[in-house]
């Protein structure tokens, strides 16, 4: 029962007051300034993290907003050069303008990676909906032309990913690995629990054969054990691969990856665009979103009688 509780509310969270969701998402997010983000680096690299730095904000409409993205994406790379904190960058193509103009968000892109080679940063190209997979791939292809310090990101739940990774492979590019939390029609995306689980495992197990540099991005514990015996049997060391989690979620899981001292990276968003990302991340862990509708209901109880 609680399990189909939550599941149903998992549909239901953009229903919650904004109020309550902007508390919520305080776990999420490291707060609304570059200072913020900067400081929960620190933390984390204290606890024995690394990070990526995110600035929240998608799908722009203005020619404008890409060029302000995109100044403070330079600048949130030489912050993090001058403190000296072990953390890159992670962008989103359509923040930079992918549906306004695609030339526009491919100059971006080239001058956040080129500043990110400067001080010697990686920038990994974040994915998005489905019908954005081909262009997005496509930039991060021309952009690691030039640029070795770009990554790619795979969904794994997405049934196109085996052809794709391969196109990664062939030119060495970085891959994190993820489920997918986008939500896809069947055609395009798997949509059974086990089947995803599956369909990530033979990607992961593909890419650290061909000996491709992967960010094993999960919070599923089983699904990280069984990545660690992938690992094992291709008698990788810590150094060839990475665990990366999203801030605020599965810390126990993370705690327990750090002290068995893998490389472990925390994606570090912040900004003033947070709902949409909060709303994401309450779909995601929907028991967070039941515990707090039944809160309320509670409150609501008490002041009714």
């Amino acid at each position: 029962m609680p399990r189909l509780l939550d599941r149903a509310m998992a549909g239901t969270v953009q229903l919650l007051p904004r109020r309550i969701v902007r508390r919520v998402s305080e776990r999420y997010i490291a707060g609304e300034t570059l200072a913020d983000a900067l400081a929960t680096v620190r933390r984390l690299s204290a606890g024995g993290c690394l990070g990526t730095v995110d600035l929240l904000g998608e799908h722009v409409t203005s020619r404008q907003q890409p060029l302000a993205t995109k100044a403070a994406y330079r600048e949130a790379i030489q912050r993090l050069a001058e403190e000296k904190l072990p953390a890159g960058v992670s962008v989103k193509p359509t923040a930079l303008g992918l549906a306004v103009d695609r030339d526009l968000c491919l100059q971006s892109l080239r001058e956040v990676a080129a500043a990110a080679a400067q001080h010697g940063r990686f920038m990994r190209v974040d994915m998005e909906e489905s019908h954005y997979t081909t262009s997005t791939l496509e930039l991060v292809h021309e952009l690691h032309a030039d640029h070795a310090n770009v990554g790619a990101v795979i969904q794994a739940r997405l049934r196109r990913s085996p052809d794709d990774i391969e196109g990664l492979l062939r030119e060495r590019i970085s891959v994190r690995l993820c489920k997918g939390i986008y939500q896809e029609p069947p055609d395009v995306a798997l949509q059974d629990f086990d089947q995803i689980r599956t369909a990530y495992l033979r990607l992961l197990d593909r890419l650290l054969e061909a000996g491709c540099y992967v960010g094993i991005a999960t919070h599923d514990r089983w699904l990280a054990e069984r990545s660690l015996e992938i690992v094992r049997h291709h008698g990788l060391g810590r150094h060839q691969y990475e665990f990366q989690m999203l801030m605020g979620v599965a810390e126990p899981l993370r705690r327990r990856l750090v002290t068995a001292r893998h490389r472990v990276r925390v994606y570090v968003p912040y900004g003033g665009d947070w709902y949409a990302y909060s709303l994401r991340r309450l779909q995601e862990n929907p028991q967070i979103a039941t515990s707090i509708a039944l809160s309320l209901i509670g409150r609501a109880t008490v002041t009714s009688r």
